[in-house]
């Protein structure tokens, strides 16, 4: 059995300063902390919303996708039973998993059942941004023709070029991923992922501090959510399925700024589920 486990690195300690009291006596004024100035206050609010509307648009993606996959399953495979029709269940515990409410995936299971609902398809397209930086897009749309010009313009007008089939895929692994909002213990974790019946695992850093991912068999990312379940994490955890570069690239900060423009601008697009690449930074 392989385990491939990064190690997670904690940083501890923290100076500590003992800011001397002032006299009552001293000509030095302090200002109140309390005391913001308007123009602080407003990029402070400016920011937060910022922060929220890049949120409820990441949230608001994911339950969308989760919708058209759904209707995808149940049109698919025949039945709105999620027992009866396996793809339906695995992708209603996903969605669980990813915080999409019931009654997104109640309404999303009713509408297959109309004459009337979309037949949607997955597709997916290569890219190349700048400083050798790469991109896999994951679309999934009613609109074939529509999806491709879009995503097309939209890497042009940005900058990037579109790649021919194949030639950036091979550059990347199809791994499952597990997004867990806590730092792991490695042999906590590697007891559950036995436990759960996983046979490969890869522990790193997530993208936020105090945050973990893990990799495993595309096969094994249900195993491996309930692991994550069974050691009590499950809230705030998601689960999918992800390309993972073999050769990650550090770009410039002015390359890397060109290249999250292209990122941005994809995934304002309604058809597009994900983008991913291969920087490093």
């Amino acid at each position: 059995m392989k385990y491939a486990c990064f190690a997670i690195a904690f940083l501890s300690g923290a100076s500590a300063f003992t800011v001397p009291s002032t006299p009552a006596s001293s000509a030095v004024k302090q200002e109140s902390p309390s005391r913001l100035s308007p123009v602080f206050m407003g990029r402070a609010a400016a920011v937060r919303a910022a922060t929220k509307g890049k949120t409820d648009a990441k949230k608001a993606k994911t339950n969308a996708y989760y919708g058209k996959k759904i209707i995808m399953a149940v049109k698919q495979g025949g039945s709105s039973d999620p027992v009866a029709n396996l793809q339906l269940g695995m992708l209603i515990k996903a969605a669980k998993a990813n915080s999409v409410p019931m009654d997104n995936i109640n309404r999303a299971i009713k509408r297959a059942t109309e004459k009337d609902a979309a037949d949607f398809t997955e597709s997916t397209f290569e890219a190349y941004g700048v400083g050798g930086a790469s991109f896999i897009i994951n679309a999934l749309s009613d609109n074939a023709n529509r999806c491709t010009a879009d995503i097309r313009s939209a890497v042009s007008k940005k900058g990037g070029k579109m790649a021919e089939s194949g030639s950036v895929m091979f550059m990347y692994d199809l791994k499952g991923k597990v997004e867990v909002p806590a730092v792991l213990d490695e042999e906590e974790l590697l007891m559950a992922a036995i436990d759960a019946g996983v046979d490969d695992m890869e522990l790193v850093d997530g993208d936020e501090e105090g945050t973990s991912i893990v990799y495993t068999d595309p096969k094994e990312t249900g195993a491996m959510f309930d692991a994550i379940k069974a050691m009590g994490l499950e809230e705030g955890s998601k689960m999918s399925l992800s390309h993972v570069t073999k050769a990650p690239v550090e770009c410039t900060e002015e390359e890397f700024e060109k290249n999250m423009a292209i990122i941005d601008a994809l995934e304002e697009l309604d058809d597009v589920d994900s983008v991913e690449h291969n920087m490093s930074n």
